[in-house]
């Protein structure tokens, strides 16, 4: 399954591993030093001001986008894993699959019914004892005699 890496995948992964290494730190902080150092001997002028401005904004502008790159592939490893966890066990809700592709309304939903179960949780005193939206539905199904499923709102 290993598929060949382009190029610009290749280097946002080398510059990811390289900037967040501990030399990275210690080169930008030698940097600054030596800008903090050389201020007497520029006589403070707005240009030596102007060249650490310019820098930083550059660097802090391209991190940025390296940032979200490396946070939004650890996402879809994060949620492919968990999707994968609930592909696999009985007792969960295969409802949970990709519940990132939902509205914001549609995850609240969800929350206040989790919010719910917890709840019911608490009050049984049985804090091991599971709770997924399926067993509550069948749950609601075998108190109230429908065969039909119920919907939990």
């Amino acid at each position: 399954m290993k598929k060949k890496i382009n190029l610009f995948e290749r280097f946002s992964n080398w510059a990811t591993n390289a900037t967040g290494s501990s030399a990275a730190f210690i080169i930008a902080a030698a940097v600054i030093i030596l800008w903090a150092v050389s201020g007497p001997l520029f006589h403070y002028s707005e240009t030596w001001q102007l060249v650490i401005n310019t820098g930083t904004t550059i660097v802090t502008f391209l991190m940025v986008f390296l940032i979200q790159k490396s946070q939004n592939k650890d996402s879809k490893a994060i949620h492919l894993k968990l999707n994968e966890l609930l592909a696999s066990h009985e007792g969960t809700s295969n409802r949970m699959v990709n519940i990132e592709d939902l509205t914001e309304e549609e995850l609240d939903h969800l929350y206040k019914f989790y919010i719910r179960l917890s709840d019911l949780a608490q009050k049984e005193n049985d804090l091991t004892r599971t709770h997924s939206i399926d067993a509550a539905e069948e749950n609601q199904r075998r108190k109230s005699g429908n065969r039909k499923p119920a919907k939990i709102s």
